[in-house]
């Protein structure tokens, strides 16, 4: 590795301060190209020579590279195959637990020698089982004792806080951490984003030497001072972001859209067998309020699965009808959008039937656009928009197509937001003379800070209370594995509700007609080995066992639509008793008649997945009952999640369980973009606090100058933010 005595330029490449040879591994195996970007890839963890660091914990990093400092207890050369082949079995401790280090063949010579029982080491390898034990297979390793000319260094070297650096397996972490010495004395020319005011007012460390104290920590408290500042940094500058956003959409024009008294929304309220919520009422009028100003409404209207977003959307759509505008609904899929349309045109009635035949003078046409309808049809659809004879229409992504014009759009309403990718919303938002108001819907409950940090640049309406006569869901776990007669009881439940008249959901991970995943491994942990249940199998077991001579039927996102359309339009007359399924089913289906649902391999969904799911039944008068099967071990993390789900039915607390338990990245919108997060030190649950005041702050610089003429270190910020990337992924794509 070549040092060169000069200081790297921030925005330098790294090859020219490391050599092309490990700049290459950085930039390829850990996105690392410049000084800048090294010097915010940050230490996970600090180990100390005085403490030993836990080896009890890799029981959950299998397959993952770690760090670790430990002590050699015992190490012994074994030979095999008749003494022709020799391995090395290293024993570490580190007071917390023992791991076993294993070296092969000509290999084990140099660590027989290095490693001799009572030498500190740090270790760096791939996290494997082996018998049943963890191991390490050829780690890397760093002695920590040193040899006489080392023996200053060592003395400096015993009193400092190791950092270990998220690693791979081509650089260990202290060949990172001797990469980020070589960089480190360019952290002088970091520009700060903060602006002064800030930053003293809240006693943060200047970022120099907050980047100083992250790295080459002398004290914890180092350590906590530069944490502070770098998480001010990422909240910040993301939340100047998003009110730059919401400022920018704040000045565009829009036509106020306010109700037409005695119109079409006022006839609709006549004829509801119901009344609202308080809550659908609130929301509503936060709604009617946004659409009667002369600029674009933004807003996320987060509810329960069940809690009636539906009805708050519908009114909205009626009160942009009732003076002359259009409505758009944008779903993710063709089942969604015909149901919406199905369930849309039910509620309003003649209401849904302007310009025909028996059909309501105050009324409109609700048109269906989706990819897989018939020429006429479509072309019928077309001329309704353009003409605007239809003041509402449900689509897919087929109503952003060209070809799709509107004769007044005035509100666009998306389903499911996170399934769409910002391209999409802004082609639909495009269609209207000026910028359509835009309401935003998501069952999936999401926490406050994801809220403001992921949909920053939305206003948001929470609805938490179900309607009246909603029935509660009980939820049990069921053993397969431990206990299966509890899953013979699971189908003989189901036989139950269908011979009470009721019908049920049986959900699987995988269709079926894919090419089987190869087996590894042993039968004893085939339970995550084995491939996921699928549909089409788990359909034939049925009708040919526990539920003989029942209507069961299968779907999932291979079948055609119109078959797709056929089974979900009997499973709701109520023909077919059983519904077989993927997770198609998992946002909007509505079928009053499911009580019971059955998820097999439960412990391959997520937390909220599963409680999307489980909003399916239970959405009549009768009780709905959701059993979870699983057969992963009683004490195993999968099992304590499902323990989760069944303990409680608000999907706020399962959403905060479910963000504790994954990686932050994936919440911010990485595993659909593919973009790596840029919250390296902000943990979005834990630093609530912070995201909050940072909201504050960012909203107060903005309004007082939205071009950051004033503070240019905030816009070069902004800037890297900002690449093209970063832009997908503030728009949630």
């Amino acid at each position: 590795m070549v040092c060169n005595e000069h200081v790297p330029a921030l925005d330098e490449d790294l090859k020219k301060t490391l050599g092309p040879a490990t700049a290459k591994v950085l930039a390829e195996q850990l996105g690392l190209h410049t000084a800048l970007d090294l010097l915010h890839h940050y230490p996970r963890r600090y180990a100390e020579r005085g403490e030993l660091t836990s080896l009890a914990e890799l029981a959950d990093q299998i397959d993952e590279h770690v760090t670790v400092v430990a002590q050699v207890a015992d190490a012994r050369i074994l030979t095999f195959n008749g003494g022709r082949g020799k391995r090395l079995e290293v024993t570490i401790t580190d007071g917390s637990g023992r791991l076993q280090l294993v070296f092969f063949g000509a290999g084990v010579h140099k660590p027989h020698k290095d490693l001799l029982p009572g030498t500190r080491a740090m270790f760096a390898g791939k996290v494997g089982m082996f018998n049943r034990k963890l191991q390490l297979s050829h780690p890397a390793y760093e002695p920590l004792g040193a040899d006489a000319s080392d023996r200053d260094a060592a003395t400096a070297f015993a009193n400092q806080l190791i950092p270990i650096y998220p690693a791979c397996a081509k650089l260990e972490s202290w060949k990172i951490a001797k990469c980020v010495d070589a960089v480190l004395p360019s952290a002088r020319d970091a520009v700060d984003p903060l602006p002064d005011a800030l930053r003293e007012g809240r006693g943060l460390v200047p970022l120099t030497e907050a980047l100083l104290k992250i790295h080459r920590p002398a004290t914890k408290a180092d350590i906590e001072d530069a944490r502070q500042r770098l998480k001010w940094d990422e909240a910040f500058v993301l939340q100047i972001a998003l009110a730059r956003r919401r400022h920018a959409d704040s000045q565009l024009p829009a036509v106020p859209r306010r109700p037409a008294p005695g119109g079409l929304l006022d006839a609709f309220d006549a004829k509801l067998p119901f009344t609202l919520t308080e809550g659908q009422q609130t929301v509503s009028r936060e709604i009617f309020d946004d659409l009667a100003t002369e600029h674009p409404m933004h807003r996320l209207l987060q509810g329960e699965v069940g809690s009636g977003k539906t009805m708050v959307a519908l009114r909205a759509m009626l009160a942009v009808v009732d003076c002359g505008g259009q409505a758009a609904m944008l779903a993710p899929t063709e089942v969604l959008a015909q149901q919406h349309h199905r369930s849309i045109t039910e509620m309003m009635g003649e209401l849904a039937e302007g310009g025909m035949l028996g059909g309501s003078d105050q009324g409109t046409k609700v048109v269906l656009l989706t990819g897989s309808m018939g020429t006429a049809a479509r072309r019928q659809a077309l001329l309704d928009l353009v003409t605007g004879e239809a003041g509402i229409v449900i689509g897919t992504h087929a109503l952003i197509e060209d070809k799709v014009q509107f004769h007044d759009l005035g509100l666009v309403v998306v389903d499911e937001q996170h399934r769409f990718g910002v391209e999409q919303r802004d082609a639909l938002r495009s269609k209207g003379k000026q910028p359509p108001h835009l309401l935003v819907m998501t069952a999936t409950p999401i926490p406050r800070t994801v809220a403001m940090t992921v949909f920053g640049d939305l206003e948001t309406s929470v609805l938490d209370q179900l309607p009246a006569g909603r029935s509660p869901i009980a939820t049990h776990v069921v053993p397969a594995k431990d206990k299966p007669h509890f899953l013979t009881r699971t189908w003989e439940r189901v036989r139950e509700e269908v011979e009470n008249g009721h019908q049920a959901y049986v959900v699987c991970p995988r269709i079926g007609d894919e090419e089987e995943p190869k087996k590894k491994g042993s039968a004893e942990d085939d339970a995550e080995k084995r491939p996921p249940l699928a549909v089409l199998d788990i359909a034939a077991q049925l009708t040919r066992g526990p539920l003989a001579g029942l209507p069961v039927e299968v779907l999932h996102g291979r079948m055609d639509p119109a078959d797709k359309d056929d089974v979900m339009r009997r499973f709701a007359a109520g023909e077919v008793k059983v519904l077989v399924a993927t997770t198609v089913i998992e946002v909007g289906v509505n079928v009053p008649n499911s009580t019971v649902m059955v998820i097999m391999d439960a412990d391959r969904f997520g937390v909220s997945q599963l409680h999307q799911l489980r909003g399916r039944v239970g959405r009549g008068s009768a009780p709905g009952l959701c059993l979870l099967v699983s057969e992963m071990h009683e004490a195993s993390p999968a099992r304590a999640r499902l323990a989760a789900v069944a303990a409680t039915l608000d999907g706020f607390e399962l959403s905060r369980i479910d963000l504790e338990q994954r990686r932050e990245g994936d919440v911010l919108g990485q595993a659909q973009s593919g973009v790596r997060s840029s919250l390296r030190m902000l943990a979005v649950i834990e630093d609530e606090e912070v995201i909050a005041q940072a909201r504050e702050e960012a909203t107060r610089v903005v309004a007082a100058d939205p071009g950051l003429e004033r503070l240019p270190g905030l816009r070069v910020a902004l800037d890297a933010l900002l690449d093209t990337e970063r832009e997908q992924y503030l728009e949630k794509g």
